[in-house]
């Protein structure tokens, strides 16, 4: 069963779009559920996301998880929005059902996506950050989820 918040932001997703000439975009999935999400975001020269935008394509818990993403990071800078977990989106949406728990972490994977590409194209290291996989099973022995 979904929270209240949940379906709200599944309802009325917030920030749903695209940035053109975005200061970075993250593009990532989940090959076992089918779930892609791509985060654009706009950064000013302070460092700061001016704005965020996203699409998904996936289950009602993937379109919840990338607006209530998209909302945390907002206003913020790059390094605070490194802080934004898969269990800080699983906290503000009052949580998930465990099968849908990876939902919550291909979110924090896209803004850590994005946040790549900003520092690419930006010549930049930032701390804590590690390239990103398109895929975020990618790298894992096959094995029994336990969600």
């Amino acid at each position: 069963m979904y929270s209240e918040k949940v379906m709200e932001h599944f309802q009325n997703p917030r920030n749903v779009g695209e940035i053109e000439n975005a200061s970075g975009v993250g593009t990532v999935g989940n090959a076992k559920c089918g779930d892609i999400m791509r985060i654009y975001l706009d950064i000013d020269e302070n460092k700061v996301i001016k704005d965020v935008k996203f699409k998904t394509f996936g289950c009602g818990a993937a379109v919840a998880t990338s607006s209530m993403a998209t909302e945390l990071v907002k206003g913020k800078t790059v390094e605070e929005a490194m802080k934004v977990t898969n269990r800080a989106v699983m906290e503000a949406l009052d949580g998930l059902p465990p099968v849908k728990v990876h939902c919550s972490l291909l979110a924090e994977e896209a803004i850590h996506a994005a946040l790549w590409d900003y520092a690419e194209k930006h010549g930049m290291k930032i701390e804590g950050l590690e390239k990103p996989k398109s895929d975020i099973h990618e790298g894992e022995e096959e094995e029994d989820e336990e969600y």
